[in-house]
């Protein structure tokens, strides 16, 4: 079984893997090394960006090696220079190839570009510049004050490219200032996700809901609307697979009808498996319910809209201030319609089943169009076979 990224499941299993390797040609090799350690933190680092870090000799080396642990924990530049140590290296005078511009500022841990230059590092190559306005080229800039030599990749280089795919949701959070939302829908041939009396399970496969398991852990917080929880009672938690976290979870609820007695209301879960649960509503009404959603650790969130709907534009807004990078929607044909009529809908994961339905229920609720111009133009971005059905990643074109 495969991640979506290619990696062999669990990811988090490799978070101590070490190489014991001179690089022949340590410009490229060094920094794809640390692009794949990069992508060992896929799962674990919210709503930190996931970061891959190597530190070389001249001849190309590797003296130690790390990636961003989960929020609160080093930074890949840290990892790797305890890494070098626990090797018994000195790094003075080394190289480190880092996939996003070293920190420069006091978050939940200190300064990364003061640590490298205080190990004495001879020079920072960085695939990115970071895209946090707290850091955004001081880094680099600290580190050159220091007196070490500083170099950014090419944003079109390949390597750039994937680092920045790694982290699309960090850069969409700092950038633009809201998550970047992927809608995933399970869908047959002729476009339905269910039978007109309701019945969806199982339209795909179990490799492609094993797969669709390994989007929802990467995300930051899955979201779905309450037509969903009345009729379907789900969960909305990665099972299935080993997961160092559990991504938080949104419920839009304009008129706040959750039921009390719902399932997902008892998956916050403790520890490393904790998760935070947020209800947007519209309403001011049904105190007495609020009041108990509360007690139980439920946030309830006021966000009215139009038409007594929630305002999902400032809805988003709001998930970006509570750090949420990846937002991943499963939701029912109603609320899609909704976020993509807005504008909202960063990318379409669609798991497309080989079978015809017929008349059923389609993936959103769409206004009718009289002109082809008027449709929602969108562009593959990956395609991919898992199991008998396909995977669509789909980007507006």
């Amino acid at each position: 079984m495969r991640c979506p990224l290619g990696l062999a499941y669990p990811c988090h299993d490799l978070l101590h893997l070490t190489f014991a390797v001179t690089l022949s040609n340590p410009t490229p090799q060094a920094m794809n090394l640390a692009l794949k350690l990069a992508r060992q933190a896929l799962w674990l680092t919210s709503p930190n960006p996931r970061v891959g870090c190597v530190v070389t000799a001249a001849d190309g080396t590797v003296l130690g090696q790390g990636h961003t642990q989960r929020a609160g924990g080093p930074h890949a530049e840290i990892m790797a220079l305890h890494d070098a140590a626990e090797r018994g290296h000195c790094v003075r005078g080394a190289t480190a190839w880092v996939t996003l511009e070293p920190c420069a500022h006091h978050g939940r841990t200190g300064p990364c570009c003061d640590a490298l230059a205080a190990a004495g590092i001879g020079r920072v190559v960085a695939a990115l510049t970071d895209p946090n306005p707290q850091v955004a080229g001081q880094g680099m800039a600290r580190l050159a004050a220091a007196g070490v030599q500083t170099e950014i990749l090419d944003a079109t280089d390949d390597i750039a490219v994937q680092a920045r795919e790694l982290n699309i949701g960090f850069f969409s959070r700092m950038e633009r200032g809201r998550p970047w939302v992927r809608m995933k829908v399970a869908t047959s041939l002729d476009g339905q996700t269910s039978l007109q009396n309701g019945q969806s399970q199982w339209i795909t496969g179990p490799e492609a809901r094993a797969d669709g398991h390994a989007w929802r852990a990467r995300a930051c917080a899955i979201l779905t609307g309450i037509g969903t929880v009345l009729e379907d009672d789900p969960l909305l938690n990665v099972r299935g697979m080993d997961t160092p976290r559990q991504p938080n979870l949104v419920v839009v609820d304009s008129r706040l009808d959750m039921p009390l007695s719902a399932q997902l209301l008892n998956t916050q879960g403790t520890g490393n498996q904790a998760r935070s649960i947020w209800i947007y509503t519209a309403t001011t009404e049904h105190l007495d319910k609020r009041a108990a959603l509360t007690a139980r650790g439920v946030h309830v969130i006021d966000c009215p809209g139009p038409g007594g709907k929630v305002d999902l534009a400032s809805m988003l807004r709001d998930l970006a201030r509570r750090e949420i990078n990846e937002l991943h929607v499963e939701a029912g044909h109603k609320l899609n319609g909704s976020f993509i009529r807005e504008g909202l809908v960063d990318e379409l994961l669609i798991y497309l089943a080989p079978q015809l339905l017929g008349p059923g229920q389609g993936l959103a609720t769409l206004p009718v169009l009289t002109a082809l111009s008027d449709s929602v133009k969108l562009g593959f971005h990956a395609v991919d076979r898992i199991g008998p059905d396909l995977r669509l990643l789909l980007r507006q074109a």
